[in-house]
């Protein structure tokens, strides 16, 4: 019993000791031990179950994976002196975990020191860029020519309304892609005493401050409604026309027709008046007394009063006259 009072702690200290003196590395991390706070051998990149001196080496974990670093909108004045939110993101990594132990130490503080350096790179790029640089890429007007020559219309309306007050489009020298390029070079050169090695830096998004932001709304709803009031001033235009061939048109089938039923009319005319000179050379007086029962039985007519002599041509077959047989 008296010796099982030193083995079973004695076990128990060796299975501490063991514990701590062995540590597993995943393919996410990297470590760099440290010996009563200072750095020992090299750091170590790969995956696998290593081991260091238990209660004097301690393994410091860091990151192997790509970081996210998320700036806070700020507002700057573009170079046209224009004040915009600007909002901005980076992705950057550990590339050198022991210097980065000796110079920064954890990630919170890395953020913090990247705050300082990013925020002042897009600060100082945005305020030496006109906001179309920064909302727009270069190359873009040539793509735009690529669009109209294809006949898309709506390039033609976005032309409009990126046209400046002289009526010169505007004409990109340097745009996002490029400034986001040079931010990227000129922060990069400041953070490899770090130990770290920035990937990218993005703009995620431009506004425009709230005083201005409502002039800009009124301006893009007057600039619409420009471009309306043109395409319907056009489109007036292109009615009229139409209206204009629709009523050429409209005469010339009326003035076809017309002539058309004269012709007929006229033809009409002649062969019923051939008829009736065909009818009347074959017996002369049984056509005149034909014409004359017509006449007789016209004779009715609310509207007047007809008042003829008894002697009169009409009633010649009334008076006794005879047909010729």
């Amino acid at each position: 019993m008296e010796r099982l009072k030193w083995i079973i702690p004695a076990i128990v200290a060796l299975l501490i000791l063991g514990a701590d003196a062995f540590f597993v590395v995943d393919e996410t991390k990297q470590v760099v031990i440290t010996q009563f706070g200072k750095p020992v051998g090299e750091p170590i990149r790969e995956a696998g179950l290593y081991f260091k001196v238990p209660l004097i080496q301690k393994a410091n974990f860091f990151e192997k994976r790509i970081l996210k670093w998320d700036g806070n909108p700020t507002q700057i004045p573009t170079k046209d002196k224009k004040y915009i939110w600007v909002d901005a993101t980076a992705r950057w990594r550990i590339k050198d975990p022991l210097l980065f132990l000796k110079r920064v130490g954890n990630i919170t503080t890395a953020m913090s020191r990247l705050d300082g350096i990013i925020d002042s790179v897009v600060r100082d790029h945005v305020a030496n860029s006109l906001l179309v640089e920064l909302v727009r890429s270069e190359g873009w007007e040539n793509a735009g020519k690529s669009l109209l020559e294809s006949g898309l219309e709506d390039y033609r309306i976005l032309e409009l309304i990126n046209t400046r007050a002289s009526d010169e489009p505007t004409i990109i020298k340097k745009g996002r892609e490029k400034i986001t390029r040079e931010m990227l070079a000129d922060a990069a050169k400041l953070v490899p005493e770090m130990g770290i090695e920035l990937l990218d830096i993005r703009i995620k998004r431009i506004n425009y401050v709230e005083s201005v932001q409502k002039k800009v709304f009124e301006r893009m709803i007057s600039e619409r409604k420009r471009i309306a009031a043109q395409y319907r001033s056009e489109g007036e235009g292109e009615k009229a026309i139409i209206l204009g061939r629709m009523e050429k048109e409209l005469a010339r089938i009326r003035s076809e027709a017309f002539r058309k039923s004269q012709k007929i009319r006229g033809e009409a005319d002649a062969e019923a008046t051939r008829i009736y000179a065909e009818a009347y050379s074959r017996d002369p007086e049984f056509y005149d007394f034909y014409r004359s029962l017509q006449v007789y039985s016209n004779f009715e007519n609310p509207n007047g009063i007809f008042v003829f002599s008894t002697e009169t041509e009409a009633f010649r077959y009334l008076q006794g006259g005879n047909l010729t047989p």
